[in-house]
């Protein structure tokens, strides 16, 4: 267990308590050489390469670099030269929708460096003056200052916003550069021993997710009994289905129709139970039995009403890979459903939550996939729906396989909420862990590897 200093003095910042003595407690425009805003230039035209422009999206809400699609902009030369970024600059993300990701900084290393980057008016570059960046950067994505962007944030239009002028205003501890060396080895050893465990963990969940994925497909295409004949579906997405299964068009499982209306500002805290077609896709994983949004009686008279045993497909969505997601209703009262929902009304040979499952099953996701439409926003219809092709059992068949699956996939569903509850534990330990340390809560001087 790590020591604490001999002698602490009072820091003058309630939250933040006592420091060491040989520490002080200061804004931070009394540290920095460079509080610079960024440029965004114009978009790139034919023929000319353009400059890659960091932009808040390049930043991860973790504080880490995502360099996937950066952005490319005609920058002139005094703009490059003004914003180009260098190893040991920090970036902080100055305008976001989450409260989370405002304020999260990177370093730029060599390699982000070597990229010849320069960064948007959406983020901040800032340098410091003799004082270790490695070690700034853990600081400022630690508690320490978190918890005070939320107090310096300013929001517009939905926006967390922060400037130059407040990021001058954040409080930060100042440590003797003799300490900061040293501080900066420890904590790279130990949160990189945390974010091993976290890695390892991640990895875990994604091949839980992906044995979900396939236990689903296999039962709702194959059935559960592996000696059963099979025979070809004729569809090369489905291969192989039981002889005794058939193959039906989408318009031979149930009637369609779309939900309507519910506006954002519609929603109120206590009324008639209603969804949204967004919901969907952030509240609800296969069926609906718990309600989040209601609507007073008089928003009723503009939208759709549905009882249990309805599906619900989302009708739009970012990508053509996600839309089309459905979940069942389960619930005892009446539902209004929103716009941009496709409402399907199963038929009375199909188990609701067999077709819950097969609609999100690999096979049909493939269908609504190569169905959707649009670049910016995918949209899919009803129509499409029945044009898909659907293995279909036999309905006391089709409850053992809802039954099963019920079973297995809540299993996974445990496992995988427990790994992800030991994912936030880590996270909330290493942030604990950096803020014990950079404000001296603990002494790493006589630590070695």
């Amino acid at each position: 267990m790590m020591k604490a200093y001999q002698s602490y003095k009072d820091s003058g910042v309630e939250w933040i308590g006592e420091i060491p003595s040989g520490w002080s407690f200061g804004e931070m425009k009394y540290q920095l050489s460079n509080n610079d805003g960024g440029v965004w230039g114009s978009d790139v035209e034919k023929g000319n390469e353009g400059t890659l422009v960091i932009r808040s999206t390049e930043i991860t809400i973790d504080g880490n670099w995502d360099l996937t699609n950066p952005m490319k902009r005609k920058l002139d030369e005094d703009e490059i030269k003004k914003c180009k970024l260098f190893n040991g600059d920090i970036v902080i993300t100055k305008s976001s929708g989450s409260p989370d990701h405002i304020g999260k900084s990177v370093i730029v290393n060599e390699n982000v460096e070597s990229l010849g980057c320069c960064y948007s008016n959406f983020v901040q570059r800032i340098r410091f003056s003799n004082y270790s960046p490695e070690l700034y950067h853990y600081i400022l994505n630690s508690y320490v200052v978190r918890e005070q962007y939320r107090y310096l944030t300013r929001s517009t239009t939905g926006l967390g916003n922060l400037n130059g002028s407040t990021l001058n205003e954040v409080q930060l501890p100042f440590i003797p550069l003799a300490e900061q060396t040293q501080i900066v080895k420890y904590l790279d050893q130990q949160t990189k021993k945390i974010d091993g465990l976290i890695e390892k963990t991640e990895k875990k969940i994604a091949l839980l997710k992906e044995k979900r994925i396939a236990l689903i497909n296999h039962c709702v295409t194959k059935g559960l009994n592996p000696d059963v004949e099979m025979k070809d579906s004729g569809v090369e997405w489905i291969g192989e289905i039981p002889s005794g299964w058939n193959v039906l068009n989408g318009s031979y499982i149930g009637s369609y129709s779309k939900g309507k209306g519910i506006k954002k500002d519609e929603v109120v805290e206590v009324g008639n139970p209603c969804v949204r077609y967004g919901e969907i896709y952030t509240k609800y994983e296969l069926k609906i039995d718990s309600m989040f949004s209601f609507i007073s009686d008089e928003t009723t008279t503009n939208s759709v009403s549905v009882r249990a045993g309805t599906l619900l497909l989302t009708g739009s969505g970012e990508t053509k890979k996600e839309i089309g997601k459905c979940v069942v209703y389960l619930g005892d009262e009446i539902l209004w459903v929103g716009g941009d929902i496709i409402v399907l009304k199963p038929s009375k040979q199909i188990d609701s939550l067999f077709l819950s499952y097969l609609i999100n099953s690999e096979c049909i996701r493939v269908q609504r996939e190569m169905s959707g439409k649009g670049e910016i926003i995918a949209h899919i219809y009803s129509k499409n729906f029945k044009e898909m092709k659907y293995p279909i059992p036999s309905l006391s068949e089709q409850t053992k396989i809802v039954k099963y699956l019920d079973q297995q996939t809540q299993n996974i569903d445990f496992t995988i909420n427990k790994e992800t509850q030991r994912i936030a534990l880590l996270k909330e330990y290493r942030q604990a862990l950096i803020s014990e340390v950079v404000t001296g809560k603990v002494d790493v001087r006589g630590w070695c590897q």
